[in-house]
């Protein structure tokens, strides 16, 4: 039926019976390969730092807070993965969208402090 009409009748289909299809499972895909992204990421600079010559406080600090960032990563997504996994998603809550642009943010600028201080 072109333009969304019903079978019933002209016109586009009410909310009620928007139907989603494959949508919310790519979607969730998407987070759980973003997750993984995240993970090996996270692996990494924390394997990078403790591989260093002289591992400091500083580097402690960056692992721990690499920890911190990625479990409040996944635990974010996981929550968006459920939210996705009912069929009828609700938007993606403003707070949560911060978070996790946060999250991202705070990762670029640890994995920046690492090459900088891998350098000397």
């Amino acid at each position: 039926m072109a333009g969304g009409a019903r079978p019933g009748g002209p016109g586009p289909r009410p909310a009620s019976d928007r139907d989603p299809g494959l949508q919310p499972e790519r979607t969730r895909l998407a987070w759980r390969r973003t997750t993984l992204s995240a993970t090996a990421m996270a692996v990494l600079a924390v394997r990078q730092l403790l591989q260093s010559r002289a591992p400091g406080p500083v580097e402690a600090v960056l692992a721990v807070l690499m920890g911190l960032l990625w479990l409040a990563f996944v635990a974010l997504a996981h929550r968006r993965m459920r939210a996705m996994a009912t069929g009828h998603p609700p938007g993606l809550p403003p707070r949560i969208a911060l978070l996790l642009v946060v999250c991202t943010l705070a990762v670029a600028l640890c994995g920046a402090v690492i090459l900088v201080r891998q350098g000397r």
